[in-house]
């Protein structure tokens, strides 16, 4: 199992954050739910007739948690990549340490301080989130500068998930549930 630490915790964040826990990676994700979702509402993702965004941040919150995730209400004020992989801190001084980072927040200076390339003002990827730094993504925001919605967002953070569920088993994995 592997700690992996997520920054962000709108729908690209928490929706990584549910995928890797789910299958049994462990998970600790840090924000202040400030997100511009509690301005939404949510008339165009698939499977929801009808939420606002701040009804679909609880459910997102209780659903992650329910699955282990560690919510961390709680601003990240340093990243730096460390040998064993990462460590932040926060702003009420604690650190924390993972072998992932994934970043789905818009603070530019996370990845500056990282050495994330960056391309047209957001952290150039590749299709499952992948940055420069070895084990680090930037999903949602963090990677888009137009063209960006909730569900595309919750979408980068599940095509960060499996990308990292798929290096730790070693081949390609598909988060796939039967009834």
């Amino acid at each position: 199992m592997s700690e992996i630490i997520i920054v962000g915790d709108g729908p690209a964040g928490l929706s990584a954050a549910l995928l890797l826990a789910k299958n049994g990676e462990s998970v600790r994700v840090f924000g202040t739910d400030d997100t511009p979702m509690h301005k939404a509402l949510l008339l165009n993702y698939l499977g929801i007739p009808k939420m606002t965004g701040t009804e679909f941040q609880e459910t997102s919150r209780a659903q992650v948690e329910e699955f282990g995730v560690e919510l961390h209400k709680t601003k990240v004020v340093g990243v730096e990549q460390t040998e064993e992989g990462f460590r932040i801190e926060t702003e009420g001084g604690e650190s924390f340490d993972g072998k992932y980072l994934i970043l789905a927040t818009t603070n530019k200076a996370h990845q500056e301080a990282l050495g994330v390339d960056r391309k047209d003002g957001v952290a150039a990827v590749d299709r499952d989130g992948r940055t420069n730094v070895e084990r680090c993504y930037a999903i949602g925001w963090a990677s888009r500068k137009h063209k960006i919605q909730a569900i595309i967002s919750a979408g980068d953070g599940a095509a960060a998930a499996v990308d990292i569920l798929s290096e730790e088993k070693g081949e390609p994995f598909h988060d796939f549930d039967v009834v």
